[in-house]
């Protein structure tokens, strides 16, 4: 016997859809970005290099979901 597959249809906004979407995004163009913009910077040691890809990150992770928030608000209207 197969699983049911259940279906949601959310009021409003659809968050997971954001969460979804920002996590595959940020993989794609974060991690990218991240690694060029670390190009420039002097970090020498690994806490370094782990503190600038976790600040950077968080900024463009922040970038990239509220930017979503934003595109599903819109569509939603």
């Amino acid at each position: 016997m197969t699983p049911e597959v259940k279906r949601t249809d959310p009021d409003g906004i659809d968050y997971g859809w954001i969460m979804q979407v920002t996590f595959i995004t940020s993989i794609i163009a974060g991690a990218p970005l991240v690694t060029l913009l670390s190009v420039g910077a002097d970090l020498q040691t690994w806490p370094e290099r782990a503190r600038f890809a976790l600040g950077v990150g968080s900024v463009i992770w922040f970038a990239i979901a509220s930017g979503l928030y934003i595109y599903a608000r819109r569509k939603q209207e």
